[in-house]
Protein backbone atom coordinates (compact mmCIF):
# COMPACT_ATOMS: atom_id res chain seq x y z
CA UNK A 1 0.00 0.00 0.00
CA UNK A 2 2.73 2.57 1.12
CA UNK A 3 4.74 1.29 -2.59
CA UNK A 4 1.30 1.96 -4.40
CA UNK A 5 1.35 5.79 -2.95
CA UNK A 6 4.74 6.42 -3.17
CA UNK A 7 4.80 5.54 -6.69
CA UNK A 8 1.83 7.02 -7.70
CA UNK A 9 3.60 10.72 -5.78
CA UNK A 10 6.38 9.98 -8.07
CA UNK A 11 4.36 9.86 -11.19
CA UNK A 12 2.64 13.00 -10.23
CA UNK A 13 5.93 14.91 -9.56
CA UNK A 14 7.24 13.32 -12.93
CA UNK A 15 3.92 14.28 -14.99
CA UNK A 16 3.82 17.59 -13.45
CA UNK A 17 7.96 18.27 -14.57
CA UNK A 18 6.98 16.74 -17.90
CA UNK A 19 4.39 19.28 -18.49
CA UNK A 20 5.98 22.07 -17.08
CA UNK A 21 8.95 21.17 -19.82
CA UNK A 22 6.37 21.14 -22.72
CA UNK A 23 4.83 24.13 -21.92
CA UNK A 24 8.54 25.88 -21.80
CA UNK A 25 9.25 24.16 -25.34
CA UNK A 26 7.64 26.67 -27.96
CA UNK A 27 10.07 30.02 -28.74
CA UNK A 28 8.19 31.42 -31.74
CA UNK A 29 4.81 33.76 -31.27
CA UNK A 30 2.04 32.65 -33.46
CA UNK A 31 2.89 35.11 -36.22
CA UNK A 32 6.43 32.77 -36.70
CA UNK A 33 8.69 35.42 -35.01
CA UNK A 34 11.78 34.38 -33.01
CA UNK A 35 11.60 35.34 -29.66
CA UNK A 36 15.05 33.31 -28.44
CA UNK A 37 15.08 34.33 -24.21
CA UNK A 38 17.02 36.54 -22.67
CA UNK A 39 18.55 35.19 -19.46
CA UNK A 40 19.55 38.38 -16.67
CA UNK A 41 20.96 38.81 -14.10
CA UNK A 42 21.44 42.04 -12.04
CA UNK A 43 25.24 42.48 -11.08
CA UNK A 44 25.90 44.77 -7.87
CA UNK A 45 28.72 46.85 -9.85
CA UNK A 46 29.01 49.68 -12.41
CA UNK A 47 28.49 48.74 -16.47
CA UNK A 48 31.75 50.21 -16.74
CA UNK A 49 33.15 47.73 -14.01
CA UNK A 50 31.03 44.91 -15.59
CA UNK A 51 33.17 45.14 -19.14
CA UNK A 52 35.91 47.13 -18.93
CA UNK A 53 37.69 47.77 -22.27
CA UNK A 54 34.80 46.71 -23.92
CA UNK A 55 35.58 43.02 -23.12
CA UNK A 56 32.87 40.52 -21.80
CA UNK A 57 33.74 38.44 -18.30
CA UNK A 58 35.46 35.46 -19.19
CA UNK A 59 32.49 32.67 -18.76
CA UNK A 60 30.70 34.66 -21.44
CA UNK A 61 33.41 35.04 -23.73
CA UNK A 62 34.29 31.12 -23.83
CA UNK A 63 30.85 31.27 -25.31
CA UNK A 64 32.22 33.46 -28.23
CA UNK A 65 29.87 34.28 -31.50
CA UNK A 66 27.11 31.21 -30.04
CA UNK A 67 25.49 34.48 -27.61
CA UNK A 68 24.85 38.07 -28.04
CA UNK A 69 25.34 40.23 -24.55
CA UNK A 70 23.69 43.30 -23.52
CA UNK A 71 24.39 45.79 -20.54
CA UNK A 72 22.39 48.23 -19.09
CA UNK A 73 21.82 49.83 -15.85
CA UNK A 74 19.53 48.22 -13.62
CA UNK A 75 16.39 49.75 -12.63
CA UNK A 76 16.38 51.91 -9.16
CA UNK A 77 20.24 52.62 -9.40
CA UNK A 78 20.71 48.63 -8.21
CA UNK A 79 23.52 47.81 -10.39
CA UNK A 80 24.13 46.93 -13.74
CA UNK A 81 21.67 43.95 -15.86
CA UNK A 82 24.29 41.83 -17.64
CA UNK A 83 21.44 39.98 -20.45
CA UNK A 84 23.15 37.02 -22.86
CA UNK A 85 21.50 34.73 -25.34
CA UNK A 86 21.68 32.64 -28.20
CA UNK A 87 22.37 33.89 -31.15
CA UNK A 88 20.27 31.03 -33.06
CA UNK A 89 17.42 29.02 -31.63
CA UNK A 90 18.40 25.97 -29.77
CA UNK A 91 16.74 22.52 -30.82
CA UNK A 92 13.79 20.80 -29.82
CA UNK A 93 12.78 17.21 -29.57
CA UNK A 94 13.98 14.30 -28.22
CA UNK A 95 17.39 15.04 -29.03
CA UNK A 96 17.27 18.50 -27.43
CA UNK A 97 15.80 16.85 -24.27
CA UNK A 98 18.57 14.50 -24.06
CA UNK A 99 21.31 16.88 -24.37
CA UNK A 100 19.39 18.82 -21.48
CA UNK A 101 19.96 15.64 -19.53
CA UNK A 102 23.32 15.09 -19.82
CA UNK A 103 24.06 19.02 -19.17
CA UNK A 104 24.76 19.57 -23.35
CA UNK A 105 22.07 22.12 -23.58
CA UNK A 106 22.91 25.72 -25.03
CA UNK A 107 20.56 27.17 -22.85
CA UNK A 108 22.26 26.01 -19.66
CA UNK A 109 25.75 27.08 -20.70
CA UNK A 110 24.21 30.46 -21.28
CA UNK A 111 22.76 30.55 -17.45
CA UNK A 112 25.90 28.91 -16.33
CA UNK A 113 28.22 31.50 -17.38
CA UNK A 114 25.60 34.21 -16.66
CA UNK A 115 25.72 32.70 -12.90
CA UNK A 116 29.85 32.72 -12.82
CA UNK A 117 30.29 36.25 -14.41
CA UNK A 118 28.45 37.32 -11.82
CA UNK A 119 30.31 35.76 -9.07
CA UNK A 120 33.77 36.92 -10.30
CA UNK A 121 32.26 40.32 -10.51
CA UNK A 122 30.80 40.29 -7.32
CA UNK A 123 33.25 38.57 -5.30
CA UNK A 124 36.10 37.73 -7.29
CA UNK A 125 36.02 34.02 -7.36
CA UNK A 126 33.00 30.98 -8.28
CA UNK A 127 32.14 29.90 -5.08
CA UNK A 128 30.23 26.35 -5.05
CA UNK A 129 28.52 24.44 -1.99
CA UNK A 130 30.82 22.33 -0.62
CA UNK A 131 28.05 19.76 0.82
CA UNK A 132 24.71 18.57 -0.56
CA UNK A 133 21.64 20.17 -0.14
CA UNK A 134 19.93 17.19 2.48
CA UNK A 135 20.66 14.55 4.29
CA UNK A 136 17.35 13.40 4.78
CA UNK A 137 17.14 9.22 2.91
CA UNK A 138 13.48 9.41 2.77
CA UNK A 139 11.44 10.20 -0.65
CA UNK A 140 11.68 14.04 -0.14
CA UNK A 141 15.85 13.62 0.10
CA UNK A 142 15.33 11.17 -3.29
CA UNK A 143 13.46 13.52 -4.99
CA UNK A 144 15.90 16.65 -4.11
CA UNK A 145 18.84 14.57 -5.14
CA UNK A 146 17.38 13.77 -8.83
CA UNK A 147 16.25 17.18 -8.79
CA UNK A 148 19.64 18.49 -8.26
CA UNK A 149 21.30 15.73 -10.80
CA UNK A 150 18.97 16.97 -13.71
CA UNK A 151 19.97 20.83 -12.83
CA UNK A 152 23.17 20.21 -14.37
CA UNK A 153 24.98 23.05 -12.44
CA UNK A 154 22.04 25.13 -12.32
CA UNK A 155 21.39 25.23 -9.07
CA UNK A 156 18.96 24.01 -6.15
CA UNK A 157 15.45 23.91 -5.90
Amino acid sequence: MVLTKTIGRAAAVAGAVAGGLAARRSRTRHDGTDVRRWFVVTVNRSPEDVMPDGKLPEPLARLGDAIEVRIRPAPGDKGTELAARLTHPPGSGPAAAKARLHGEDPRQQVRTALRQAKAILEVGEVVLPDAPGTTHPGLGGRLVAVADRVAQGEGRL
